[in-house]
């Protein structure tokens, strides 16, 4: 796995890519910088040009190591030259003394001005073939160039590729770029655009790129997206250095099993399996690159660059018409293959018919709305101005509910502002709405049946249901079930046995005191053999008043169809009690309380249901412990 792509050291080598126009001494300079030519192909050494991405790498004065990429200059190779500097943020820019700017030069620079790069240094070649006024006459061209863009402030450094001068002062600039440039993030997914495959004999299919989000070891299995081609890393190797562990931010070379050589190319990606989705329609804020002659309209044909990979790309703009040089608009993407992109991701436009860079952007949201809807602008902005870490908020808050194993393929971290419910995260706006409606719905359902202790479980899931229409959202039956038990859990609604209520409510008799406690003393006044349910209420008795006895503690519900007196049931808690040391028949525990078999066996039944007594074959027993 001796590619010079590859893997990474303890001190986690950085990758810097190479910018600028064709013959400007890119590779040359990496050469006298590494000793190294990046130049592989023999078509590449024989033509003097780079036409594919070259690697090498070299350790600066400070000890850090450092890879670089090095891409083709030429026009005809700029997707090419895409494929190198998409997923890296730092950045060597090559323009040539004697030659000064030239249009790969502000195309490269458009490019790296809209995918917005994290460091540069600009190298000012071939000083030896000019004298000092020219010199300083290209110097002040570059800093005029780059003064407008992200590059504004890099350091300009002369240098001879040839005779060596500056080379040292080059490696010093990158030496301080690197230090001053923000760590890669390691605790987040990984991803690794691919930018070159080939196999090994004896070790099989290689991939190389760089790798970005987070880790990736020995054993790890691994997706090929879009491809949906599982693999296990075999091996893993920085700058011919095999490793376990390779750490975001270095250029690796990862030696798969599994995975056939034919079966994957440049623009692939390798990521871990189910942790990301891939789409095809992004919503993005788009830019029109400085030089921009031709207004970037929705019935232009375009390809997008991100990454490594390249995909046609099809062009909705958000209430503009057309957008020109440096002019910004939101819009929507509709690529020809589905990417595994987030939001924060920068791309690159480029129009096909006129075969030049046009525009770049930021992706702002991976799985939009089916239609933009008259909010789109604010919504978006929201998350163009959003730190990467809110972006699992602003997905939950724009949709309400959202499955939690879809927040985390769309953003790769849960939320720190929603409230978990279940398989769900809720918006904590939503959660509010939920809690006042259904507390509305229990609250009119007490004020109707004041008697009653509770609601049926369907009442409940109808009214979370209700609330859910009302602001749009799927009522599906794992959502509902969860938002009851979570309102349960926050102490919202009280549970007991088939019933809801709010935790607050109380059975209140009211006016109807006196009727209740006529119909406790009718049932007092039958006992042991006090009439059922179905007798009560055919003398006049309503079904309401006995939930309400029951609820209130004035009767025990033995079974559905009978109810007893407190007493009466504490009473035949002693007589099992005294019973017990002999074992409790029925017969024996009839008599004992003086009533039938019909009263005493619901009762024996009620006491083994609150775990007095256990029925062994005919006889219980009393628990112990």
């Amino acid at each position: 796995m001796s590619d010079p792509a590859a893997g990474t050291a303890a001190a986690h080598p950085r990758v810097v890519a190479t910018a600028g126009h064709v013959d400007h001494g890119k590779s040359s300079l990496i050469l006298r910088l590494t000793g190294m030519d990046p130049d592989r192909l023999d078509e590449e050494k024989r033509r003097g040009l780079t036409i594919d991405l070259g690697f090498a790498w070299v350790t600066l004065p400070s000890g850090r190591e450092i890879g670089f990429v090095d891409v083709p200059g030429h026009e005809r190779f700029v997707a090419n030259m895409l494929a190198g500097v998409g997923p890296v943020r730092l950045v060597l820019f090559v323009v040539a003394a004697d030659e000064g700017w030239k249009p790969q030069s502000e195309e490269h620079l458009a490019i790296l001005d809209v995918l917005g790069v994290e460091g540069a240094v600009v190298a000012l070649t071939k000083r030896d073939l000019v004298d000092h006024d020219a010199l300083e006459i290209a110097r002040t061209e570059a800093e005029e160039r780059l003064a407008p863009t992200a590059l504004a402030g890099a350091p300009i450094v002369p240098v001879s590729a040839t005779s060596g001068d500056g080379v040292e002062q080059v490696a010093a600039a990158l030496d301080r770029m690197i230090a001053a440039a923000p760590a890669p993030s390691e605790d987040e997914r990984p991803r690794q655009f691919i930018d070159r495959v080939f196999s090994i004999r004896g070790a099989g299919t290689v991939v190389t790129g760089t790798l970005t989000g987070g880790a990736l070891r020995v054993g790890d299995d691994v997706e090929i997206a879009p491809r949906g081609v599982r693999a296990r890393i075999r091996g893993l190797q920085t700058h011919k250095r095999s490793l376990e562990e390779a750490s975001a931010g270095t250029r690796v070379a990862v030696n798969l099993s599994g995975a056939e050589r034919a079966d994957l190319q440049r623009g692939d990606v390798l990521i871990r399996p189910r942790a990301w989705r891939s789409s095809s329609t992004f919503e993005v804020e788009l830019r029109g690159v400085r030089s921009l002659r031709h207004a970037i309209t929705d019935r232009g044909s375009y390809k997008l660059y991100a990454g490594s990979a390249e995909r046609d790309a099809r062009i909705r703009l958000y209430g503009v018409a057309e957008i020109g040089a440096n002019q910004r608009s939101f819009a929507r993407l509709r690529l020809s293959a589905p990417f595994p992109l987030e939001a924060g991701d920068r791309f690159v436009l480029r129009d096909t018919g006129r075969r030049e860079t046009v525009a770049g952007g930021v992706v702002l949201d991976v799985a939009p709305p089916s239609r933009p809807g008259r909010a789109a602008p604010e919504r978006l902005a929201a998350r163009l101005d959003a730190d990467r870490s809110r972006i699992a908020d602003l997905t939950v808050e724009e949709r309400g509910a959202v499955r939690a194993s879809q927040v985390l393929l769309l953003t790769g971290r849960e939320p720190s502002h929603a409230h978990r419910v279940g398989d769900w995260f809720l918006s904590e706006e939503l959660h509010r709405r939920m809690v006042e409606d259904v507390t509305a719905a229990f609250s009119s359902f007490h004020a109707a049946n004041p008697m009653r202790e509770g609601a049926d479980v369907a009442f409940a899931r109808t009214a979370v249901s209700d609330a859910l229409h009302r602001r749009s959202l799927a009522a599906t039956d794992d959502l509902v079930d969860a938002l009851l038990e979570d309102l349960v859990a926050t102490g919202v609604l009280a549970r007991s046995g088939g019933t809801l209520r709010l935790a607050s409510h109380r059975v209140s008799l009211g006016e109807r005191e006196e009727e209740i406690e006529r119909l406790v003393r009718t049932i007092a006044d039958a006992e042991p053999t006090p009439p059922t349910v179905a007798e009560l209420t055919a003398a006049g008795n309503k079904r309401d008043a006995i939930d309400a006895a029951v609820s209130t503690g004035r009767l025990v519900r033995v079974s559905p169809e009978i109810v007893m007196t407190p007493e009466l049931v504490a009473k035949a808690e002693r007589i099992a009690r005294d019973l017990g040391a002999d074992g409790i028949t029925v017969s024996a525990f009839r008599e004992r309380l003086g009533t039938s078999r019909k009263f005493a066996l619901p009762l024996l039944e009620h006491l083994d249901a609150r775990g007095i007594t256990l029925r062994r074959g005919d006889v219980r027993v009393l628990r112990t412990g």
